[in-house]
């Protein structure tokens, strides 16, 4: 874990490390690690180096080749390092080997996503979901986490006291796991129960990738002060208002952002939260415009939204910050190929348009074409109601 350094203390030192292979190119491992050190930034630490490599696949034993391994070694003695965290999720032998050779604190992409989760997680149902998770993550680790008994091995397997104490921790890990999916499901009783109670009004969900502007969003919507931050996983929680446009009441509903490689025990363990986004009615994808790779971002969410079995829905996508949006403005005698750097505003708004005829481009801190979104909103709630209530039709 990440120890949080409060008030003057400094934050917790650290390096990232990536791998470039023939499935990631060195651009996107440059994104991937840019979104790894705002996840150790979101965590309380400090990355004062990148280290990326090309390989054709993880080393067995370190991750990334000896001469890689070397110099790493020597930046984090010489500069006092204290963790050390890789983009993809390591093996507990990977990680008993690198602890033992460069004596810092060795994280994966999954570990840190879980230790944000566990220290954002708020109500009881959210820190449920982050426990579950962390037990799920640790199982099979269970033995890898067992150096101190290595002397006391007996024969080939781990027999002696170390089995017995791994076979201990093991028993104690699944009870604990059994309890917290009990505990789950008598909360998710509770959540359907609720969403029973708000009746057959017409539901509308916020997706996006993290940090997009969602919660920006369902405050100016709903007129509410949901907690909002410029960092990854600010809400956790899904949290539903009720907004009334032209005298028109729906629910809407915030929602735990999506990520790229998003450890599989926390889709799972999140699947009930996700509960809002499968029974909405309509979907508002949020999408940041200003982010480099917003296409890629699209994908990850639809993916995800197939997942869990919400890839059907009807959707508006909304392209927000675009008072972030920063382009390169190519001179007339310029005769070099257009790239996506060289896009404007206006050539990416023809060409979403194109692709999806359902989208709109605003900026939620601006309020920019936010009356706009209303009225599209708007305008399919009122189709909505029209089917489910079909003699309410004094309201519109």
């Amino acid at each position: 874990m990440i120890e949080k350094k409060t008030g003057s203390q400094e934050q917790e030192s650290a390096v990232i490390v990536g791998l470039i292979t023939q499935e990631q190119t060195e651009e996107q491992v440059q994104e991937y690690l840019n979104e790894l050190q705002f996840l150790a930034l979101t965590a309380g630490a400090i990355v004062k180096k990148q280290f990326k490599q090309k390989r054709n696949k993880p080393d067995s034993k370190t991750f990334v080749g000896s001469g890689k391994f070397l110099e790493i070694k020597e930046y984090i003695q010489k500069n006092e390092i204290e963790t050390i965290i890789f983009d993809d999720e390591l093996s507990p032998s990977q990680v008993r080997n690198i602890e033992k050779e460069l004596e810092c604190k060795v994280l994966d992409r999954t570990n840190l996503i879980l230790d944000i989760f566990a220290s954002r997680a708020k109500t009881a149902h959210a820190r449920t979901q982050v426990e579950l998770a962390q037990y799920q993550y640790i199982m099979p680790r269970l033995r890898g986490m067992w150096t101190h008994l290595e002397r006391q091995k007996g024969g080939i397997g781990l027999r002696g006291p170390g089995e017995k104490e791994i076979e201990t921790d093991r028993r104690i890990v699944r009870d604990k796991i059994t309890l917290l999916k009990e505990k789950l499901k008598k909360i998710d009783k509770q959540k359907a129960q609720q969403r029973k109670n708000r009746g057959k009004m017409v539901r509308v969900a916020l997706v996006g990738y993290t940090n997009v502007g969602k919660s920006t969003l369902m405050n100016i919507l709903s007129k509410s002060e949901i907690f909002a931050e410029n960092k990854l996983f600010a809400t956790l929680d899904t949290t539903v208002r009720k907004v009334v446009i032209e005298n028109l009441p729906f629910l809407v509903a915030d929602t735990v952002g999506f990520i790229r490689k998003l450890p599989h025990h926390l889709v799972e363990s999140f699947k009930s939260t996700l509960d809002e986004v499968r029974e909405a009615d309509y979907l508002v994808h949020v999408v940041d415009i200003s982010h480099p790779n917003f296409e890629e971002q699209i994908e990850i969410v639809n993916k995800t939204l197939e997942e869990i079995d919400a890839g059907n829905k009807k959707v508006i996508t909304v392209f927000n910050k675009i008072d972030n949006y920063t382009y390169d403005k190519k001179d007339d005698d310029d005769l070099s190929p257009i790239t996506k750097e060289n896009y404007s505003l206006k050539d990416l708004q023809k060409m979403w348009f194109a692709k999806e005829e359902d989208s709109i481009f605003i900026s939620a801190k601006t309020k920019e074409n936010f009356q706009a979104l209303k009225d599209k909103v708007y305008k399919e709630i009122v189709q909505i109601h029209k089917i489910r209530y079909p003699y309410n039709n004094f309201l519109y």
